[in-house]
């Protein structure tokens, strides 16, 4: 069994190549720059970027199952899903994953249910992964400044995202289904920050920024308007799905999923732990 893995090098990839290939499967794995990839031995890397459909020729050929992500660059999403499944169909691929990046569906996710093939829609809430924003003003200065501090996120562990992906992909009965990812606990950022320094053992300070300061930190890191615009509106008025805890990674993989202590422990050096 050959398993397609896109976004091979990300923060959802590269996890899933790895438990795939652990659990004996032969993993195929998509990536912009091969030479750089650095994934495990035994994996067959192969070079190719789904949103350029040209440089897809050939990358499905004998492959079972697919996991495809729905967007591209700065998680736009991709307007080539007609033509990535019109590949994947050719190709004789029987069973496809997609990892959304909105709450909204995508073109992609249109033409997955419109090929026919057991398909599984995978959507995640905010990557713990996300916190490493923060590692750098907690190294130097062991301080966070954030706003809108009463917004919860029921933050998810990127691997958890990757073992659900594999369990869908190498096993049976999940079939159009539609899964919303969420880890154990939802919390606020203040409620991260106590954590990150019980885990690391030192005093974090929290300054809680005004909803105009926020906008101008995000303005000096470089994001545009339209980004702004989008980060705004999702925490003026979040959307119910990302702070309600789901129990579909333990219903999924049979465990529960992992805190956000465990997450900042497994990345304590990051903090300067």
């Amino acid at each position: 069994m050959t398993i397609f893995v896109s976004g091979a090098t990300g923060n959802v990839g590269r996890p899933l190549v790895e438990e795939l290939l652990a659990a004996g499967h032969q993993v195929r794995a998509l990536t912009r720059n091969p030479a750089k990839a650095n994934l495990p031995a035994g994996v067959e890397v192969v070079a190719g970027n789904l949103d350029n459909t040209d440089s897809l020729a050939g990358v499905f050929t004998g492959v079972t199952a697919a996991h495809l992500i729905s967007f591209g660059d700065n998680y736009v999403p991709l307007f080539n899903g007609e033509e990535i499944m019109a590949l994947v169909k050719q190709a004789g691929v029987r069973k496809v994953t997609v990892l959304r990046g909105d709450v909204e569906p995508s073109a992609l996710d249109a033409a997955v249910a419109a090929a026919g093939l057991d398909h599984t829609y995978l959507g995640p809430v905010e990557f713990m992964s996300n916190t490493l924003e923060w590692a750098e003003s907690i190294s130097k200065d062991g301080l966070v400044r954030e706003g809108f501090s009463g917004v919860r996120s029921a933050v998810v562990h990127d691997a958890d995202i990757a073992s659900v992906a594999a369990a869908v992909l190498t096993s049976d009965g999940h079939t159009g289904k539609e899964y919303w990812l969420t880890g154990p606990e939802a919390l606020t950022p203040p409620e991260k920050v106590r954590i990150i320094a019980e885990v690391l053992g030192r005093e974090i300070g929290y300054v809680d920024l005004t909803e105009a300061e926020v906008i101008e930190q995000w303005r000096a890191q470089g994001y545009s308007a339209e980004d702004i615009g989008f980060f705004l509106g999702m925490r003026q008025n979040p959307p119910e799905l990302g702070a309600t805890v789901q129990p579909t990674v333990e219903q999924v993989t049979g465990r529960p999923g992992r805190t956000f202590a465990q997450w900042v422990r497994e990345n304590a050096a990051a903090f300067g732990g």
